[in-house]
């Protein structure tokens, strides 16, 4: 008995720590976050900060794998609308992650400028591998669904999911290098659109619909991101 205390005593101080460094996070963004600064916004020894964390490094996997797993969450609640068809929770999904990233646009935003530095290239090798373990099991299960129905027409719905994250994260990438350039040009903002075209399209094809019956952001939300505050 004595032992679960323990674990949950750990996980409830490790949980305090992920939520003082997001606090952080708004406040001075990633980079400029110290160990230091952790250690003072939770008023917790150094010793017991690597007790949790073995580095900075770790710190941000962990808030990587928190911000999967809130995603994981919101996919398992859609997937359980069965008052829905599959190809109405799948957009549920891609809509309800992209809302979720704009009322968050801050932290998200610091978090990219750390997930393209040299020095966690591990790290983001180790998160994205996290996502093809827990999240596309749960797409497959949608995609087989939607299969069954009629509704997908692919021979590979075991394997479909985690064709569809691989595009997010392609789509992902693009979208987020083009968020830390200056330009906000008419033409810039329709060059970005065609490519989110493009990958919308690739998701239909592998799940087999009409064109233009999925899209993973629409054209609101990447205006919001690209003119209404940007990376700048």
């Amino acid at each position: 008995m004595a032992r679960t205390v323990n674990e949950q005593e750990y996980a409830l101080k490790r949980s305090e720590i992920l939520a003082a460094t997001r606090k952080l996070l708004y406040r001075k963004g990633y980079d400029q976050i110290t160990i230091k600064d952790v250690i003072d916004e939770v008023q917790i020894s150094k010793g017991a900060f690597y007790h949790y964390f073995e580095s900075k490094q770790a710190l941000l996997e962990a808030l990587l794998d928190q911000t999967r797993a809130e995603s994981e969450v919101m996919l398992r609640d859609i997937i359980s609308d069965t008052s829905l068809p599959p190809v109405a929770r799948l957009q549920h999904f891609f809509d309800t992650v992209g809302r979720w990233k704009v009322a968050q646009k801050e932290y998200v935003l610091s978090l990219l400028r750390s997930w393209y530095a040299d020095e966690n290239v591990l790290v983001r090798l180790r998160v994205q591998e996290g996502m093809v373990v827990h999240i596309a099991p749960l797409l497959n299960h949608l995609i087989a669904e939607g299969v069954a129905e009629g509704t997908f027409h692919t021979a590979f719905p075991d394997v479909a999911g985690q064709m569809i994250l691989t595009l997010l994260v392609g789509m992902g990438d693009t979208f987020a290098k083009a968020l830390f350039v200056a330009d906000r040009s008419a033409a810039t903002i329709a060059q970005i659109e065609r490519m989110i075209a493009a990958y919308n399209d690739a998701i239909d094809r592998v799940l087999g619909v009409p064109a233009g019956t999925l899209h993973l952001i629409d054209e609101a939300t990447t205006r919001e991101w690209f003119v209404l505050g940007g990376a700048a």
